[in-house]
């Protein structure tokens, strides 16, 4: 299994040094060009069937009503335990999807255990949380709504609190045809959250074909992002969020950085798999330099510090600063332009109760 962990890794870097520059005409850019290990899609691969980077496209088959009833209830912190907090409060839809803490605070100020993902995009995830212990964003929600370090409240609870309020009696009877239910809640808010589609990054529109979309500068990023081998984790339309890795493949993170921690043990946690120890979800690249700090445990300050140590305990290179510079320029490429449905103006469900 170690073995495994680190072959597949070092040949999925292999196929991206030959076939590399291939991508870097948006022309020949499709879906369906390169396949690698045909098959291996599965939750519990660590390569992924595509090697490339794609455009983002509009989310289809909305309910806009559910949308704008969800979008309320991620503002409503009645779904709290005490009425403290909302969704929003760890996932600021103005700053990037995240709360920019190393570790999030739940009710009560107690922190959680590990950094607080974008949901921006969440909907393009292969799996939900960083062990992937969701599989779907409906099952994610199960998470926070239960944790003693986010909402720490309970199905009945909330349901009860909501049931006091005409209004939203109401609203829910006239999407759902009945009585408020977990179900319904959960079901607006994923249509919400597969709403939060960031179109129009710069780096989108060069791949559809705007070469004037990003500079040169950021271009020679892209480049290096790829020949260096970082597009053989960070790809997809989502740059990610569509396999698992072991975090410290070329040196050992966990030591240099000063210890283990049971949050640290990744998927593990899930399946008590030696070969899950310190395995992740990779994160999606999408809206990066707005999402500090970085990685699971939030040790990464800033954007520069965390391609650094991607590049040491990843792929085994120090990087020059220019190259620093460079991929840290091209990442900017990737912030895209915030979805219509985040804009409060229709909110009738008041985050202050």
């Amino acid at each position: 299994m170690l073995l495994k962990k680190l072959l597949l890794p070092t040949l999925a870097m292999l196929f991206v040094f030959i076939l590399g520059w291939y991508f870097f005409s948006p022309k020949n850019l499709k879906p369906n060009d390169i396949q690698i290990l045909n098959g291996e899609q599965s939750a519990e691969k660590r390569v992924p069937a595509q090697i490339g980077i794609f455009p983002l496209t509009p989310a289809e088959n909305l309910d806009p009503e559910k949308v704008v009833f969800g979008r309320d209830l991620f503002y409503d912190r009645r779904l709290s335990k005490d009425g403290s907090i909302s969704c929003s409060e760890c996932h600021d839809l103005q700053h990037g999807g995240a709360d920019g803490r190393t570790f999030s605070h739940g009710i009560r100020n107690i922190a959680g255990r590990t950094n607080t993902p974008t949901v921006f995009n969440s909907a393009l995830n292969f799996r939900q949380f960083w062990d992937g212990r969701a599989e779907t964003l409906y099952d994610q929600i199960e998470g926070p709504i239960n944790s003693p370090s986010e909402l720490a409240s309970n199905w009945s609870d909330i349901i009860y609190r909501l049931n006091l309020d005409p209004q939203t009696v109401e609203r829910f009877n006239k999407i759902y045809h009945r009585k408020i239910s977990a179900d319904g809640i959960k079901n607006a808010l994923v249509e919400f959250q597969k709403s939060l589609i960031t179109l129009n990054a710069p780096f989108d529109l060069y791949l559809k074909g705007d070469l004037m979309a990003i500079s040169e500068n950021q271009l020679r990023g892209y480049k290096k992002f790829t020949s260096f081998g970082c597009v053989a984790c960070h790809q997809g339309r989502n740059i990610g969020g569509n396999m698992f890795q072991a975090v410290g493949i070329a040196a050992d993170y966990f030591k240099d950085r000063g210890g283990e921690y049971p949050s640290d043990l990744g998927r593990y946690n899930v399946t008590r798999s030696e070969a899950d120890r310190h395995v992740f979800k990779v994160p999606s690249l999408r809206n990066v330099a707005l999402t500090a700090p970085y990685f699971h445990d939030g040790s990464a300050k800033t954007l520069e510090d965390a391609v650094r140590k991607m590049a040491k305990y990843q792929l085994g290179r120090q990087l020059a600063p220019q190259d620093v510079s460079e991929l840290v320029d091209f990442l900017g490429t990737l912030t895209g332009e915030m979805p219509d449905s985040i804009k409060p103006q229709q909110r009738s469900i008041s985050s202050e109760k």
